[in-house]
């Protein structure tokens, strides 16, 4: 069986206490996944990740991908590839410090998932287009 995404890097999760992460805490599970979004205007980071939970179609702001581990991250984005990442919880400690409370995995979709998902997002544009 091949795999459908191969291990890219763990990282905690960056500015949490600064974010949504705490409207959102109870709904938290390891296992959950999480969306990665470039946000190229940040003003304290140029190269900024963000980390999103999507809850009933509410996207809460949960913090980043830690400066300096962004670095690796950032150019996919920026060359288009918005959906060749996946991050997941890989780990919960309420008891650590709060920027080490959330640790995240970030793993490489398999090209045929990510080839399914732009086509997902093609259809959907489509439809939009035809609406108007």
């Amino acid at each position: 069986m091949k795999a459908q995404s191969k291990f890219y890097m763990d990282c905690h999760l960056a500015g949490r206490k600064y974010h949504d992460a705490d409207l959102v805490w109870d709904r938290l599970r390891i296992g959950m996944p999480l969306r990665l979004e470039r946000e190229a205007d940040n003003r304290y980071d140029p190269e900024a990740v963000q980390v999103i939970f999507n809850n009933d179609g509410e996207d809460f702001l949960l913090g980043y991908i830690p400066r300096g581990d962004n670095r690796s991250l950032a150019p996919f984005f920026d060359m288009g590839h918005d959906n060749l990442f996946e991050c997941r919880i890989n780990r919960i400690n309420p008891e650590a410090h709060p920027e080490e409370q959330v640790q995240l995995t970030v793993r490489i979709r398999k090209k045929e998932e990510t080839d399914a998902e732009i086509e997902k997002a093609n259809n959907r544009s489509t439809q939009i287009n035809r609406r108007k």
